[in-house]
């Protein structure tokens, strides 16, 4: 890119010529959903493009550019994810959306984890299944090699009780995401996991291993299905609204972070984050990005 334009595209999107840089070498991208290039619709019950969102994923396909959506929720199966974002406008094909079950069915198979126990609905356990991980009900009898938790809002008792049987007789305890919120339309939405997790850690003295965001298990999945090795980390950018999730997980890979004000990020309070959940570019929306690549 000449001088010029750089200058340009500096002064108009506040991007740095090396951030420019990073983003037009990319050798593939990782988008967040919520909050980054959709947000839920309460109205359709699907979801709503975000600025510059549609255009950016037409632009990555028209110039040959991999790239995944890496939601953490995990209330559908990627398929169903992949259909409303369709219905909004997007081009997204059904192997190109992934959820935290996507990374968390890969690990279970490397880790020789072949049963589990699922405190989640379908969506949470679709992934499991496709590659022949058994899954069993929240609480459901039977021995398990891990206890797995995603989005459960009808979450009893009788769950808590087998889960953590489970945990005190040696299964690993494993979670989709451990963040209390998620962006949404209307705000801020609680994170059912995370409270599940809680309460399973609070009996068992257990830790849940994150398998989704911001985990290198779900970063390298990513880069995996991308079709690229895990020595291309650093010339990946990773999107995000969550500082906690997107930033933290592109820095630990060593990736570009780029995090957007649209959903739970918010300029006023870059000062008050740690390293390692700041973005290395922060943007409004991503038709900055767009003209970058443009």
């Amino acid at each position: 890119m000449n001088v010029p334009a750089c200058a340009s595209l500096c002064m108009g999107a506040l991007m740095s010529c090396e951030h420019i840089e990073r983003v037009v070498k990319a050798r593939g991208f990782i988008f967040d959903m919520d909050g980054t290039i959709a947000l839920g619709d309460a109205a359709s019950g699907g979801h709503k493009a975000l600025p510059g969102a549609i255009e950016l994923l037409a632009l990555l396909r028209k110039r040959g550019t991999p790239f995944r959506v890496f939601t953490n929720g995990t209330a559908k199966a990627p398929a169903a994810y992949a259909a409303s974002l369709r219905n909004a406008g997007f081009d997204l094909g059904d192997d190109e959306m992934m959820t935290p079950s996507s990374s968390a069915a890969i690990w279970f198979r490397k880790q020789g984890l072949n049963r589990v126990r699922v405190l989640g609905n379908d969506g949470v356990a679709a992934p499991l299944r496709a590659l022949g991980i058994e899954t069993l009900g929240a609480s459901e009898p039977g021995d398990v090699d891990a206890v797995y938790t995603g989005w459960f809002r009808e979450f009893s008792f009788p769950d808590l009780e087998a889960a953590c049987q489970s945990v005190w007789e040696g299964a690993r305890l494993t979670t989709a995401s451990h963040v209390p919120f998620f962006a949404t339309a209307t705000g801020r939405g609680i994170g059912s996991s995370f409270a599940i997790n809680k309460m399973i850690s609070a009996m068992t003295g257990k830790q849940a291993k994150v398998l989704g965001k911001p985990s290198r298990t779900a970063f390298d999945a990513a880069v995996h299905a991308m079709g690229l090795p895990r020595s291309a980390a650093c010339d990946i950018v990773v999107f995000g609204d969550d500082p906690a999730l997107e930033m933290r997980m592109a820095r630990g890979a060593g990736a570009m972070g780029v995090g957007l004000t649209t959903g739970l990020m918010k300029r006023e309070n870059l000062a008050s984050l740690v390293q390692a959940e700041q973005p290395h570019l922060l943007v409004d929306d991503l038709t900055s990005i767009v003209r970058a690549l443009a």
